[in-house]
């Protein structure tokens, strides 16, 4: 195995260790064989792999994506001025990035039960164990935030001086210690309180709104500050003193800006004192923590779909048998596929309140009151975003190897599997989005736009297939999720982003004359019917590629 630079790093620490009852040889053991198998696990976000030989690869090994992600903070450590406008926007960026990757590919770490199951019938100090997973967990946020910070620390140093620097650096530490708290803290209030099955369903749901409520915040940083001018002023409120990028913003201010008052010492003060506190209170209930992980493992009713929905709507809505049978297997598999939805529903989350934050910016820049005469109801299309990740993710699963039922069943060909499959997607996860959403553009604008909404869910349909058609093809859930490719989405989704953008603007145009948007209804409706017709008519009379098991 590799002797890592941090084992290094740690091994001139290993006194402190000692003295606080660990057994540090051990723990270098375990944190080394832990750094090695990252190596072995693809990362949800930003993830990448070598090549098609099946390498996979580590969340480590996406840092130069975090690098040139990073050039962009340089702009915010540039000025010489305003540190709190521009330090706060830049801990916003940098807290948003950290705690959406550590949601999506290290909560399985954090709540992992197998290390125990194996260490703990060794002689293992409990106290070892957990602080391996602490540092393990810790390393990888440095590791991360470090290279994402890397390049406007380097400015930093240069443009703004030595004090600067080690300010940035310091606070840079003690936010990963306050998101890795934060996120682990909450964990542990859920653990406590729900049992089983159950309780990994809410983990999911948490993460959901834990993404959610970063996405609003990121919003809500800039108007923290009076933009009337270019100066951005800043002007102190309650409500301020509990938003994390603003106390790691006001250190650079009282230290490098020769800000002075109550409200400036304070927020600084926040910046050391909570992050630190809550690390103290995580260490004191790390056992608690890991107690309550064994929940975990208690297993709950299991995942069966009682509802006769799916059944009904499959008798409604599909062609034969087969494709209702489809329906209701792509149904079942959402609602209990934990790292389906692990992977999905936050976008389930932001395609929720993306359109909400763009009418929300537009009232901010134009005025307290929102012109119902507006055009801005277009913005519901990004609900749509929701399709791009669904059909994309629906091809894998941690169940992968059962593909071989595919070849058991007598089909004609696949179309029916993917009829089935789409028509899922948009009963099970668009329809609600659309309606939920819809209920609240009705009230913004008024019942006005009946007819554009009316066009939008006939749109949803259509841009499905299209996405299908444009997205690589495979049977649903067939492949493992370590299968998954980066460059899979990075040119086919900028090209269904611009198609999306395409939608909304052609919808813009025809609703600017008179009748256009029912003659628009006319045409959408024809094209739904032709789409589904033309994009799986050829698969309609071969059979489907049937994947290997294993791939």
């Amino acid at each position: 195995m590799n002797d890592f630079w941090v084992l290094k790093l740690l091994d001139r620490l290993q006194g402190g260790f000692r003295r606080a009852g660990v057994d540090y040889k051990m723990l270098r053991s375990i944190l080394q064989v832990k750094l090695t198998m990252d190596g072995r696990r693809t990362p949800t976000v930003l993830g990448t792999q070598k090549g098609s030989q099946g390498s996979e690869g580590s969340p480590l090994r996406v840092q130069w994506i975090y690098l040139l992600l990073g050039l962009m903070l340089i702009l915010f450590v540039v000025p010489g001025s305003n540190y709190m406008l521009n330090m706060s926007v830049l801990f916003a960026v940098v807290m948003f990035m950290i705690t959406t990757t550590l949601i999506s590919d290290f909560s399985s770490v954090m709540l992992d039960l197998r290390d125990k199951n194996i260490l703990f019938s060794k002689p293992v100090d409990r106290r070892t164990l957990n602080m391996a997973k602490s540092l393990h967990v810790l390393i990888y946020l440095v590791t991360l935030t470090l290279t994402f910070t890397g390049p406007s620390l380097l400015v930093a140093l240069f443009k703004q001086g030595v004090l600067f620097f080690l300010v940035y650096a310091v606070e840079i530490l003690l936010m990963d210690c306050f998101i890795l708290v934060i996120t682990a803290l909450l964990y542990l209030l859920i653990l406590r309180v729900f049992d089983g099955e159950k309780l990994k369903d809410i983990i999911n749901y948490v993460q959901i709104i834990l993404s959610v409520g970063i996405a609003v915040g990121y919003q809500l940083v800039p108007r923290l500050f009076d933009m009337t001018d270019m100066t951005g002023s800043f002007q102190p409120a309650w409500w301020q003193y509990v938003i994390a990028p603003v106390w790691f913003a006001a250190p650079f201010e009282v230290l490098a800006g020769g800000g002075r008052g109550v409200d400036f010492n304070v927020l600084a003060a926040l910046s050391v004192i909570i992050p630190l506190v809550l690390l103290l209170a995580y260490i004191k209930l790390m056992p608690l923590f890991e107690r309550s992980l064994q929940k975990l493992a208690e297993q709950g009713a299991a995942g069966k779909d009682k509802s006769r929905y799916p059944g009904l709507l499959s008798g409604l809505l599909c062609r034969n048998k087969s494709e209702a049978m489809f329906f209701r297997f792509t149904w079942s598999m959402m609602r209990n596929e934990r790292d389906f939805k692990l992977k999905v529903y936050p976008t389930v989350g932001l395609s929720l309140i993306l359109p909400f934050i763009f009418i929300f910016n537009q009232v901010w820049t134009s005025g307290p009151s929102l012109n119902t005469e507006s055009k801005a109801y277009l913005f519901i299309y990004l609900c749509a975003l929701l399709l791009l990740t669904v059909v994309q993710m629906l091809r894998y699963s941690s169940s992968y190897k059962g593909a071989w039922v595919y070849k058991t069943i007598p089909l004609a060909g696949t179309a029916p599997v993917y009829r089935g499959m789409l028509k899922a997607v948009l009963l099970r996860l668009m329809l609600p989005l659309f309606v939920l959403e819809s209920a609240v553009f009705l009230w913004l604008f008024g019942a006005r736009i009946l007819p554009d909404l009316a066009a939008v869910m006939l749109a949803l349909p259509l841009y499905s297939v299209i996405c299908f058609r444009v997205l690589p093809q495979a049977l649903p859930f067939s492949e493992k999720y370590e299968a998954a490719k980066q460059k899979d989405f990075s040119v086919s989704g900028f090209v269904l982003l611009f198609i999306l953008m395409g939608l909304a603007g052609l919808h813009y145009i025809v609703s600017l004359f008179p009748f256009g948007i029912y003659i628009y209804l006319v045409i959408l409706a024809a094209a739904n019917v032709w789409a589904w017709r033309a994009a799986f008519s050829h698969e309609g009379s071969r059979p489907g590629q049937i994947p290997t098991l294993g791939a």
